[in-house]
């Protein structure tokens, strides 16, 4: 490619408005911009490309997921030198846990750029997270491992990654709190009904048991909801003789 050409390219690409939005959100100057219009384009759309194959954010969601998890990794490895594999293992988890991979997205302002032919309240739950390791997939791709981890610290690892929090951060209260029981060989029990009353929304009702006498529960709108909430509750009422296994959960 001649020189003019290049500049030509180059200035054309620049004024390409989904140059500056990525430029804003990750901080680097693309150079494959149709990766990114494939992060920014929703499974709605139903666009394909030349041979046919679908244009959307899943495949670099897919790739961006796998990424996401070395460069925690990777962090993880050095910042924590005396942890095992089981509880780095265990730190990665809750650092790329879903609901803290939305609350990145949603800070990054992702869903404002995607391309849909659904409303916004019929996205899903995960679509924030789901942007966002579609992005860390693109720009994997786009300037490779060493760029992408750059933009991953800065915007998630370094703003929002604090170890010391982590550490005591309870992922599931029902797998800390089944573990104590089963330490201790006490009888437990978790019963969920539904629980409507006049809402139009389905309830459910959690109780958990324990030597015959229940001693939570907890309503929700699930029933995965309603067992975590009324294990929670539990867990408060035993804080002080299940502390000591925290650590594993």
């Amino acid at each position: 490619m001649s020189i003019r050409r290049f500049l030509q390219t180059s200035y054309s690409k620049k004024q390409d408005p989904m140059f500056s939005i990525v430029k804003g959100i990750t901080g680097i100057s693309p150079k494959d911009l149709s990766l990114y219009t494939r992060v920014f384009t929703h499974t709605s759309m139903e666009e394909t490309d030349a041979d046919g194959k679908k244009i959307n954010y899943e495949r670099l969601e897919f790739l961006g997921d796998a990424v996401l998890n070395t460069i925690v990794a990777a962090y993880l490895f050095r910042e924590l030198p005396q942890n095992n594999e089981g509880s780095l293992t265990l730190m990665r988890s809750k650092i790329v846990r879903r609901d803290f991979l939305n609350q990145i997205g949603d800070r990054l302002g992702l869903i404002r750029h995607l391309s849909s032919n659904v409303p916004e309240k019929n996205y899903g739950p995960d679509i924030h997270g789901n942007l966002f390791e579609a992005i860390v997939g693109a720009v994997y791709l786009d300037c490779g491992y060493d760029a992408c981890a750059t933009f991953v610290h800065a915007s998630m690892i370094s703003p929002h990654v604090n170890l010391i929090k982590l550490q005591n951060k309870v992922l599931s209260y029902k797998s800390l709190l089944v573990d104590w029981f089963q330490k201790n060989r006490f009888h437990y029990k978790y019963e969920v009904v539904s629980d409507n009353g006049a809402e139009k929304t389905t309830y459910y009702k959690a109780k958990l048991w324990l030597d015959n006498k229940v001693i939570a529960t907890a309503r929700a709108t699930n029933k995965k909801k309603a067992i975590e909430k009324v294990s929670k509750r539990a867990c408060f009422q035993f804080q002080h003789q299940i502390k000591f296994i925290q650590n594993k959960h």
